[in-house]
C-alpha cells in the first residue's frame, strides 16, 4: 500500500468516510483509500460478538477482521471458526502475550477492546502507541489511574478512543435528550435516578468475573458507567463532587442460609443443593454460553456459573450516590441488584417543570409467565410548572437495547448522518463516566466527598449539545391570597 501523508489526503473523501465522522477518532490515513477497513479484536467473550457479528454481517462491505487475540485458546479458535463460516476466511489468531505481534503482522487500522474491564487500559494504550485507532467497550477502564494512562496516550498520539455507550442511542433515551435540548422544562436543577436489577440479570454479575472489584470496578463502574454517562450526556455537563454509600447485604453466605440452603458453594454445575436453589444457573442450557465458556474451561479454569453467595465476592449490591455537576445540577442516584423487576425511573426537575421517564426492561423474574414478563415498557411524561401533565408517545426502535445497538453500529461501521445529539463518545466521556464510579468507590471506604478534578489531570469537556441556561425566563409563582 502506498504510504499516505496529510498532504495527499483529499478532504472531501475524508468527510465522506464513515471511518472519520462515525468513529469519532483522529482522521485515519486509510480513510482516503478504497481499501477495506481492517479491525483486530482483543477479548473474545460474549461482549465481542456484537462487533464481530456486525463486521462479518451487515457491515461486511468495506470492513474486515484481520486479527483475533485472547487469553483462552478455545475461545480464540471458536471466534476464528465463526468468522470463517461467515466470510470464508479465518482471521489470524494470537495469544494475549502476542498482542503487539498481532498489530505488527496484521496491521489493523483500529483495535476493538472487549476484554474484562480492568485490562482495557493496557490494550488501549499499546494500540494507540502502535499507531492504531481504538474502539473499547464500556466502561473505558476501572480506576482514575488507568483513566489517566489512556488520557495521556491519546494526547501524545493525537488520537481519540471511541467508547461504545449504546444506551445513548436507544430512541426513547434520545427522545429525553431532545426534550431537554428543546428547553421543555428549562434549565435542569436536579435529577432523581433509580436503577433496579432483578435476580436474573442482577444476580449474574455476582457469578462472573464482575464480582471482583479489582477486575470490574464493581457495579459502580461496570454497570453504572451506563447510567452516569446518560446523565452526563443528558445534562451536557461534567460531574464535580461525589458522595456515596454502598454495601453487600443480599449476595452473601448468610443470605443463602436464610433461604434454607446450607451455605455457599463453588459453582452451580457441581452444587449439591442445586435442586433446591432458586438461583441455580444451568450453563449448559445456553448454547452460546456453553460454547464460549463451559467448553473452554480447560484452558483457563474460569467458571461462568460461580455461586452468587460465595464469600469471595467483594462488590456491593446496594448503592446510593449524590453527584454535584459543574452546571449546578445535582444527581441523586441509587442502584439495587436484587429486585423483582428490572429497569429504571428518572426525573429531571427544571426551572419550567419536570420530565418523568421510565423503562421496564423486564417486569418478571425467573419462573414468571410470558404475560408477566413484558419488556421495554416505556413511559415519558412532561409536567409543566403551570399547566396539565402530558404523556408523550415514546420514540421506538427495533433490536437490542431498545434499538440503540443498530444505530450505534451504523455510526461506527456504516455511513451515519451528522448527529445533533452528539451521541458519539470518546475517551473524555469515558473518563467522566467511570470517574463518578471510581469516586463513589473511594467514598464507600472513606465516607468523605470526593472531587473528580482531583483524580486526574488534563481531562477536558467533550463536544456536547447546547442546553438551556440560567438566562432563560422562569415562570413566576402563583400569588396566593392569605386569609
Amino acid at each position: 500500500m502506498t504510504e499516505l501523508t496529510s498532504d495527499t489526503i483529499d478532504r472531501r473523501t475524508l468527510l465522506k468516510s464513515a471511518g472519520v465522522a462515525a468513529l469519532g477518532l483522529a482522521a485515519p490515513i486509510y480513510a482516503a483509500t478504497q481499501e477495506r477497513r481492517r479491525f483486530a479484536v482483543v477479548g473474545l467473550g460474549s461482549r465481542a460478538r456484537m462487533f464481530t457479528g456486525a463486521i462479518t454481517g451487515r457491515f461486511s462491505e468495506g470492513n474486515s477482521i484481520v486479527g483475533l487475540c485472547d487469553t483462552n485458546a478455545g475461545r480464540l479458535a471458536l471466534a476464528a471458526k465463526t468468522i470463517a463460516a461467515a466470510t470464508g476466511t479465518a482471521p489470524a489468531g494470537y495469544a494475549a502475550a502476542d498482542f503487539d505481534r498481532m498489530i505488527r503482522e496484521t496491521k489493523p487500522h483500529a483495535v476493538i477492546v472487549t476484554t474484562p474491564d480492568a485490562y482495557h487500559d493496557g490494550y488501549v494504550v499499546r494500540a494507540l502507541d502502535a499507531g492504531c485507532d481504538v474502539i473499547t467497550e464500556k466502561p473505558m477502564t476501572t480506576t482514575s489511574e488507568k483513566a489517566q494512562r489512556i488520557l495521556d496516550a491519546c494526547k501524545r498520539n493525537g488520537r481519540h478512543v471511541r467508547v461504545t455507550f449504546n444506551y445513548r442511542y436507544s430512541p426513547p433515551r434520545t427522545q429525553v435528550k431532545d426534550l431537554l435540548m428543546s428547553g421543555a422544562i428549562g434549565e435542569v436543577l436536579s435529577v432523581d435516578f433509580q436503577w433496579l436489577l432483578n435476580t436474573v440479570h442482577g444476580a449474574d454479575y455476582f457469578r462472573r468475573w464482575h464480582s471482583h472489584k479489582a477486575t470490574s470496578g464493581g457495579l459502580m463502574v461496570h454497570k453504572a458507567t451506563h447510567h452516569f454517562d446518560l446523565v452526563n450526556w443528558w445534562l451536557s455537563a461534567q460531574p464535580d463532587t461525589v458522595m456515596a454509600v454502598g454495601k453487600r447485604d443480599f449476595y452473601t453466605p448468610s443470605m443463602a442460609k436464610r433461604m434454607g440452603l446450607k451455605g455457599s458453594h463453588e459453582r452451580c454445575r457441581t452444587c449439591p443443593e442445586k435442586a433446591s436453589c432458586t438461583f441455580y444457573f444451568d450453563l449448559a442450557a445456553d448454547t452460546g454460553l456453553k460454547a464460549l465458556y463451559l467448553d473452554n474451561e480447560q484452558y483457563d479454569g474460569y467458571f461462568r456459573d460461580q455461586c452468587v453467595f460465595r464469600p469471595q465476592i467483594d462488590i456491593e449490591d446496594t448503592m446510593s450516590v449524590i453527584v454535584r455537576y459543574n452546571s449546578g445540577a445535582t444527581l441523586n442516584y441509587s442502584l439495587n441488584a436484587f429486585n423483582s423487576w428490572e429497569g429504571y425511573r428518572i426525573a429531571f426537575n427544571g426551572t419550567k417543570g419536570r420530565i418523568e421517564h421510565e423503562i421496564v426492561e423486564q417486569a418478571g423474574v425467573a419462573g414468571a409467565s410470558a404475560e408477566q414478563s413484558s419488556s421495554d415498557a416505556v413511559r415519558t411524561r412532561i409536567i409543566p410548572l403551570r399547566g396539565a401533565p402530558k404523556d408523550l408517545q415514546p420514540w421506538s426502535g427495533e433490536g437490542s437495547h431498545g434499538g440503540g445497538d443498530d444505530v450505534m453500529l451504523n455510526e461506527i461501521f456504516g455511513d451515519a448522518p451528522a448527529d445533533k445529539y452528539r451521541r458519539m463518545a470518546d475517551e473524555r466521556s469515558g473518563a467522566w463516566s467511570i470517574l463518578i464510579g471510581a469516586a463513589a468507590n473511594i467514598s464507600f471506604g472513606t465516607g468523605n466527598a470526593v472531587r473528580i478534578p482531583d483524580l486526574v489531570t488534563g481531562l477536558t469537556a467533550p463536544e456536547m449539545a447546547v442546553m438551556p441556561d440560567r438566562s432563560m425566563p422562569v415562570p413566576m409563582p402563583l400569588r396566593v391570597k392569605m386569609p
